[in-house]
């Protein structure tokens, strides 16, 4: 599509400016996050944020679906994100049981996944899952938990956003899909507000918004084979390896898992003293040797498997060195 960055830069602005907006909203109403013994922030912050790019993504989709510069099937599915937002503008207001918030993000993705018509099979160094009876229901799964624990890892200043950022540049280099930038730009409009120190929070309707739209685009990509989706869980693989691990070291703990704490390793670096700032940048460095090990794989495929194990074992090499600092069971 031509123009696509002058529509890029003005999303930028207009999600800057919506998100100032919104921050004047809440703080005259008091639409505040309040700290408690389970923040990672200390005095109280409008919340809400994220409705700025939300609003601003689903308008640059549009642009593009209107100048048919999207493929219609994309389009759609990323339109049932729609019901994570209502959700959470509902929640925010009403407080919903968790079971329904539950059931409506399985019926986006159940919703998203007939749009896209499911996932194309996965080779992984010659081995191919081809069965859709398999393929189907972890595709279903796999977009329930990464809404949540996107929203999980949504816990001090610019972490989300720069994650999504990062991400959304390496999926255009290897797509050239302008629909990255469509989301890279309000992402970025926002992340000014949102660095540290934050003058306002994302909150659960932006968090939500980016784990499903960055899964969605993963399986799309995966199914034009632009981008394998092996390669695609490694790019993401600092949020779900941490939110994975944190759930299952609680659970083996016989923690009561629904409730909120703060055991993850990027809210355990900063206990252990270090600042918002100095951890998003620190991730933005283990980002930079996953993006190397993509990047190995996509000229030697048959590295994939030992470029997965490797980053695992980075990632767990990381965790370990946290809980010499704070250890898991003493948060």
């Amino acid at each position: 599509m031509k123009n696509i960055y002058l529509i890029s830069i003005l999303l930028l602005f207009l999600s800057f400016i919506l998100t100032y907006i919104i921050r004047l909203i809440t703080l005259h109403h008091k639409i505040l996050d309040i700290p408690n013994e389970r923040s990672s922030h200390t005095v109280p912050t409008p919340r809400g944020g994220g409705l700025a790019f939300v609003v601003t993504w689903y308008l640059g989709i549009s642009i593009l679906f209107y100048f048919d510069s999207i493929d219609n099937h994309l389009y759609f599915a990323l339109l049932c994100g729609l019901l994570l937002s209502g959700i959470s503008i509902i929640d925010d207001l009403l407080d919903i049981k968790p079971f329904i918030r539950l059931f409506i993000q399985v019926l986006t993705a159940i919703l998203a996944c007939i749009f896209l018509n499911g996932i194309n099979p996965i080779s992984i160094s010659g081995l191919v899952i081809a069965s859709k009876y398999l393929l189907y229901p972890l595709v279903i799964i796999g977009i329930v938990w990464f809404i949540n624990l996107y929203n999980f890892l949504d816990g001090i200043d610019g972490y989300a956003s720069l994650e999504a950022i990062i991400i959304l540049f390496v999926m255009f280099f290897f797509t050239g899909n302008s629909i990255c930038l469509i989301l890279i730009a309000p992402v970025t409009g926002f992340l000014f507000w949102n660095w540290p120190k934050a003058k306002i929070f994302m909150g659960d309707i932006g968090s939500t918004q980016l784990g499903f739209i960055l899964i969605v685009l993963g399986i799309y990509f995966h199914d034009k084979t632009e981008l394998s989706i092996i390669n695609w869980i490694m790019l993401s693989s600092l949020f779900w390896f941490d939110a994975t691990l944190t759930l299952f070291r609680r659970w083996r703990n016989k923690e009561k898992i629904t409730v909120a704490h703060k055991k993850h390793a990027y809210q355990r670096a900063v206990q252990a003293g270090l600042s918002h700032q100095q951890t998003v940048l620190i991730s933005f460095v283990i980002n930079l040797f996953i993006i190397g090990l993509v990047f190995i794989t996509r000229f030697y495929e048959f590295l994939i498997i030992p470029m997965f194990l490797i980053n695992m074992l980075f990632l767990y090499g990381i965790t370990k060195l946290i809980d010499k600092k704070i250890p898991f069971r003493e948060v």
